[in-house]
């Protein structure tokens, strides 16, 4: 794998991934998750990456593809190697959307820690990159040439019942939607709604124990798709609500948010 060369992922990266045989390499900042969904869009998958391991640390940057061959693979660069290895233990095996998380710590330092270090050392370009590039540049050149001319687009006319047309013939505006519910007051306590079935309380503590004054999370009793989660201040709460508002716990569903009533 550290030979072959992707569209889009820096070649620092193909040099650190660990083999499938060795993911006990020695902690470092750096942290290569593989078995993820990989149905989920790139900046979604960054989003939620970012949304579970955030409070194990400072996250220094977050890089998934989805070329064919980083597909499944993401990598989480911590500024510190404590908190990287609390992560790793923290949620190995951990089922994001819907398949469990293996992790492993990396094989070398990605640049951004290197240059951190003063260690880094500028690579000399891979002659396979080069080619690659090079037939890349072609390509777009041959498919410039042979592009068909721009035809002129011919916009549809509206079928417009007879007599529904004002004077001055201009089309009446739809309908107005009916306004949205209001949303309740604030309040330190959340309800959570839209869960999905496999939801437990673990998972929920995860995702918000990580936002300052989280106190608990309380599921209903025979109700697997609503839950409560407490903090101490409505401000804390807030912040919560708006950080993992629409979060997808898994790729179909996503989590409502509102605060509860008082």
């Amino acid at each position: 794998m550290d030979s072959e060369i992707s569209d889009e992922l820096p070649s620092e990266y193909f040099s650190i991934i660990p083999s499938s045989e060795r993911m006990d390499n020695r902690p470092n900042h750096t942290i290569y998750i593989n078995n993820l969904n990989e149905k989920i869009k790139k900046d979604e998958l960054k989003k939620s990456l970012y949304a579970i391991f955030s409070q194990f640390g400072q996250i220094l940057d977050i890089v998934a593809m989805k070329t064919l061959k980083m597909r499944g693979q993401a990598f989480v660069i911590f500024k510190e190697v404590n908190s990287a290895s609390n992560a790793l233990r923290s949620m190995q095996g951990f089922p994001f959307y819907d398949k469990p998380m293996r992790i492993g710590y990396t094989k070398k330092d990605s640049d951004i820690i290197a240059k951190m270090k003063g260690t880094f050392v500028e690579r000399p370009k891979k002659k396979k990159e080069e080619e690659h590039e090079i037939r890349k540049k072609k390509k777009g050149q041959h498919m410039q040439a042979n592009a068909p001319l721009a035809q002129p687009v011919v916009q549809p006319v509206p079928n417009v019942p007879a007599g529904s047309q004002p004077a001055g013939g201009t089309v009446a505006p739809p309908l107005s939607t009916p306004a949205p519910i209001p949303e309740q007051p604030p309040n330190q306590i959340l309800f959570l709604t839209n869960l999905p079935e496999e939801t437990n309380e673990m998972m929920l503590s995860m995702l918000f124990n990580q936002f300052p004054g989280f106190k608990e999370v309380r599921l209903v009793p025979g109700r697997h798709d609503i839950a409560f989660v407490e903090f101490d201040t409505e401000v804390q709460s807030a912040a919560a609500k708006d950080a993992l508002q629409g979060f997808k716990i898994t790729p179909t569903t996503a989590m409502k948010i509102s605060f509860a009533k008082k």
